[in-house]
């Protein structure tokens, strides 16, 4: 089903019946990756008493479940600056158009000491000056164990602040990264590179010129037969009015 769409004054031509889902789902399983100290996510049958909300149990004609999950550390989510300031601001809120020009980058990790980062000179050499909506960041090696993969106390890579403060100069409003953040797993509180990209100076009293509409979407994955390039991206979340959502990141070949 291919269509033209007309985004910032130029016809796309993408073919809707070909999605690239770059998102990894919630499950109840071991396969689930996990991230911030917690464990797997809780996906089971509502119980009143002997009654178990489960077709299978005999007890009811539908299912019935309840889940427990975090959005940051149980699969692929949308923040916005809400998710470091002392104020409530929802995604939900921020997030209101859905459709947006990007840029799927591979960047290879440099060493820092005992890190592993994405710097800037990496980020601007993939960029090759493009100046799109979105950035994707797909970091090498590209294992497919990112997938279901155990974050808490490894020492995940993440962005240096130069990095994400170069992509916010850049004009992108929207980081996706196969990463559980942008920023160091244990950095004391600074999240250097969540304030650079959202351009917050005190999450105190937010100052007039942070990027509201901002967003940064992490543990994505992208399949290695997806190549680097421009795409048209949809940012799909639920209506939670929370700082993240779970969501699904699609990609349009253009």
């Amino acid at each position: 089903m291919k269509t033209t769409i007309q985004h910032n004054n130029t016809l796309l031509e993408i073919d809707l019946s070909k999605p690239i889902d770059i998102s990894i789902p919630i499950t109840n399983t071991d396969d689930n990756p996990i991230a911030w100290y917690i464990d797997k996510p809780v996906i089971e049958p509502v119980k009143f008493d002997e009654w178990v909300g489960k077709v299978s149990s005999g007890m009811s004609s539908t299912n019935f479940n309840n889940i427990l999950f975090n959005p940051h550390g149980h699969g692929t989510h949308t923040e916005c600056l809400g998710h470091i300031t002392r104020d409530f601001y929802s995604v939900n809120q921020a997030l209101k158009q859905f459709f947006f020009s990007a840029e799927l980058v591979s960047v290879s990790l440099e060493n820092r000491g005992e890190d592993l980062v994405i710097t800037k000179e990496a980020i601007a050499k993939a960029l090759s000056g493009n100046t799109p909506e979105a950035i994707v960041i797909r970091t090498l090696p590209n294992e497919p164990s990112k997938k279901s993969r155990k974050y808490s106390h490894t020492n995940p890579p993440y962005l240096e602040e130069a990095a994400a403060r170069f992509i916010r100069e850049s004009g992108i409003q929207h980081l996706l990264i196969d990463l559980p953040s942008v920023d160091k797993e244990k950095d004391e509180g600074k999240l250097l590179a969540h304030k650079a990209f959202w351009n917050v100076t005190d999450v105190n009293h937010l100052n007039k010129d942070a990027r509201l509409n901002a967003t940064i979407t992490e543990l994505i994955f992208v399949d290695d037969v997806v190549q680097d390039g421009s795409y048209l991206l949809n940012i799909q979340i639920a209506s939670f009015e929370n700082d993240a959502s779970p969501s699904k990141p699609v990609l349009y070949q253009i």
